[in-house]
């Protein structure tokens, strides 16, 4: 059966964000997006919060990403980030199904200094 793409030439869906590849642009896979964190009041897409690590669900982690710090490769039909192993492995992260934490300033501040990256709030 195949699978329902909601997606056009520029756009997609939420749901077929979710569980896309992460690679670096050594071609290593990093992970996969969990889910896309998006600002209520601005419309916004602030993170993908990518699965890292672990094996079968056992130590993964779980990393918000700056949406800003990802492109779209449509031959890997994945995201590409410029980060190394190492980098995302000392980058700030948060529990499974625990994203409280987004959307409090000093934390977003925190994950967007560690990146580099414009803030969505901005």
């Amino acid at each position: 059966m195949a699978t329902l793409k909601t997606e056009s030439r520029r756009l997609i869906s939420s749901d077929d964000v979710q569980g896309t590849d992460v690679y670096n642009t050594q071609g290593e896979k990093l992970g996969s997006v969990d889910c896309v964190m998006i600002d209520k009041q601005k419309g916004n897409v602030a993170y993908a919060v990518m699965a890292f690590g672990g094996f079968l669900g056992m130590g993964e982690q779980r990393h918000p990403l700056p949406w800003s710090s990802l492109s779209y490769d449509t031959n890997k039909d994945a995201y590409v980030v410029r980060l190394s192993k190492e980098q995302l492995t000392s980058a700030p992260n948060l529990d499974r199904g625990k994203y409280d934490r987004l959307g409090q300033r000093e934390y977003d501040e925190s994950v967007y200094a560690h990146y580099r990256a414009n803030p969505y709030w901005l």
